[in-house]
């Protein structure tokens, strides 16, 4: 049983022991590379972008100064959650963005999974 594992170990271990004698001698031969030969970096100019590439967007939203100042109002603290929910979305209105608010009995209760 012994000779068994030793050549099983002897097997696994020889390939592991070619690739450490290899990698520890320096490599000979035509297609080494010179060791003194450094490649100088060169600018390369980026390529135009085509005229039809997509260009991005400008951010069209109320920017976070805007919406800080919407939901950190002082009129606003004193309210209940469901009248809270319902300034911030007249607020947003009046800025032009579109504010979902939720409310007992909207037209999403009804898709309300109950477990």
């Amino acid at each position: 049983m012994r000779d068994v594992i030793a050549l099983a170990l002897v097997a696994v271990l020889a390939p592991l022991g070619v690739l450490l004698f290899r990698l520890s001698v320096p490599a000979g031969g035509r297609h080494t590379a010179d060791p003194a030969f450094r490649p100088v970096p060169t600018s390369v100019p980026a390529p135009p972008l085509h005229p039809t590439a997509r260009q991005p967007k400008a951010w069209t939203g109320p920017s976070s100064k805007q919406v800080r100042a919407i939901f950190h109002a002082e009129e606003v603290q004193d309210l209940t959650p469901e009248q809270r929910e319902r300034w911030w979305a007249v607020a947003f209105a009046e800025i032009g963005v579109e504010y979902p608010y939720r409310y007992p009995g909207d037209q999403f209760a009804a898709l309300a999974v109950v477990a």
